[in-house]
């Protein structure tokens, strides 16, 4: 009975993840996102340096994630392949194998924008699993309207993190 409770509790904490915008306006957002995987911090760093593996094809340019490349070293890109078509997500300035990932990444209507988005991954070993942490920063100008778009960037962030958290590949995009 003790060893159900347990599975159904990891089981449980597998899907828990916390949101949040911690503060926006015209010209800046914060955002905050929080999940546990049941999976070792070696085994999320492997996949997050796979993004094909996790990043939703809904918000891709290509509409296939399995397009997406990652140079997981500074200076390394993020970027998306397809028909002779590309563009650049994002671009690395820290890895700390394991521990912390941190990008340059305007992604998606960001980009037309002139932001600076500054996106931190961060993962701690939390028993026998992960914790895994999203910070993310925006600074524009007043007329970049930030405040409207972060709901928008808070989601996907959000669907991004709980599928980061699963311990299966996406097998299809649902």
């Amino acid at each position: 009975m003790r060893k159900t409770a347990m599975l159904l509790i990891a089981l449980c904490l597998n899907q828990v993840s916390h949101a949040d915008i911690q503060s926006s306006s015209q010209s800046h957002y914060v955002l905050k996102h929080e999940a546990y995987s049941e999976l070792p911090p070696e085994a999320v760093w492997k996949k997050l340096i796979t993004p094909s593996s996790w990043w939703h094809s809904d918000h891709t340019y290509s509409g296939d994630s399995e397009n997406i490349s990652f140079d997981a070293q500074a200076g390394g890109l993020w970027r998306e392949d397809w028909q002779g078509n590309s563009v650049l997500h994002g671009q690395v300035v820290l890895v700390n194998k394991n521990k912390t990932l941190r990008l340059n990444a305007p992604f998606g209507p960001l980009q037309a924008l002139g932001v600076n988005t500054v996106w931190t991954i961060s993962l701690s070993a939390t028993g026998s699993g992960t914790t895994i942490r999203f910070d993310e920063v925006c600074n524009g100008t007043p007329h970049s309207n930030l405040g409207d778009i972060a709901k928008a960037v808070d989601f996907v962030k959000e669907q991004a993190i709980q599928r980061l958290a699963e311990s299966e590949k996406h097998s299809a995009d649902r």
